[in-house]
């Protein structure tokens, strides 16, 4: 039985110039750039970075023709709470969040409470 020759993908080119004692213990470090390279580079090409400027939160731009503002703040809740609702009651707390200039988690913690002392529960005192 006779197998066809295999595709050549190139792989082969990179194998010429491998010289494994540029990979042995001991062998000096690459060059390092110096300090700034990267950045001017960067600033030369136009590139934008995505690393906030300053360590205080700003308020981000509206996020598409609907208006939606980002929620993303650090606030310490990291507990993930994944729940269905139809569209009209997720819409009706979106607008209660918004009103208010509360975040979604936050918004979810007055509703709670608000539960507990309308209907009792955990951590309601009467």
């Amino acid at each position: 039985m006779m197998t066809r020759a295999r595709a050549d993908i190139g792989f082969d080119d990179d194998l010429d110039g491998f010289d494994p004692a540029d990979w042995a213990v001991g062998a000096p470090p690459p060059r390092r750039p110096e300090t700034g390279t990267a950045q001017r580079a960067a600033e030369a090409t136009g590139f934008r970075s995505r690393e906030a400027k300053t360590t205080t939160p700003q308020a981000a731009p509206a996020a598409g023709a609907g208006g939606a503002q980002p929620r993303r703040r650090r606030t310490g809740r990291n507990a993930q709470f994944n729940l269905k609702a139809r569209p009209d009651t997720i819409e009706s707390f979106c607008a209660v969040a918004d009103a208010n200039g509360w975040g979604l988690g936050e918004t979810l913690e007055h509703a709670v409470r608000l539960l507990q002392r309308d209907f009792g529960g955990p951590g309601n005192s009467g």
